[in-house]
């Protein structure tokens, strides 16, 4: 009778398999565990906006343009905006615009504003928070 001879190697394919499995299930069920909440820091202890900034006022139905904290806001539509925008802009290439978005106004809204405020050449762009503990 013949003896048989031990096997002096490990045969992996089965490993990869059982690997190539659990990371399918992993990729998939990962996006589905994340809940995308977002917590938002406490803003406390503002400075002061500069003086001479203008005012982008974003509201969900609306654009407006206030020139100094005294006057009141002027309402735009995008054409309007962007031709007033243009003349602050050549007037004093170091403006500085505040973005003040209502709460309710979506994120879409905001970053289009933020972005036509960038494609115009405004470089000191702030957004206006309120000071106090977060909610």
């Amino acid at each position: 009778m013949r003896q048989r001879r031990l096997m002096n190697q490990i045969n992996v394919v089965p490993y990869i398999d059982v690997m190539l499995v659990l990371l399918v299930i992993f990729m998939v069920t990962a996006p589905m565990i994340q809940h995308g909440s977002v917590d938002l820091p406490e803003v406390s202890d503002l400075p002061p906006p500069p003086s001479e900034a203008v005012y982008v006022v974003v509201r969900t139905e609306s654009l407006a343009l206030q020139r100094s904290v005294s006057d009141s806001p002027q309402e735009m539509s995008n054409a309007q905006l962007r031709t007033a925008l243009t003349e602050l802009l050549e007037a004093n290439p170091a403006q500085n615009v505040i973005v003040a978005a209502d709460r309710n106004v979506s994120y879409d809204r905001v970053m289009t504003t933020l972005d036509q405020l960038r494609r115009t050449g405004f470089s000191r762009v702030s957004l206006q928070t309120q000071s106090g503990p977060g909610r």
